[in-house]
């Protein structure tokens, strides 16, 4: 879905900036130009940017980095 019309800047480029260590909007519009224009869609950009973060920090709840048994260190 595109959040941002202006700078044609879909939900999954919000949710890869996130991984690379986007935090706030300031950085989305470093990064993407996300608000630079118009400004509608911040509201819609921060959510996206908070519901990538939910994400990854539930993904970060159920994978665990060590196995115990697997041979990882």
């Amino acid at each position: 879905m595109y959040v941002c019309v202006c700078r044609a800047v879909t939900e999954r480029q919000i949710f890869q900036a996130a991984r690379a260590g986007a935090k706030n909007l300031k950085d989305l519009k470093h990064e993407l130009g996300v608000a630079t224009e118009c400004g509608r869609c911040a509201s819609c950009a921060k959510q996206c940017l908070r519901e990538a973060h939910q994400e990854a920090s539930t993904v970060a709840n159920i994978i665990p980095l060590h196995t115990p048994g697997l041979g990882y260190a």
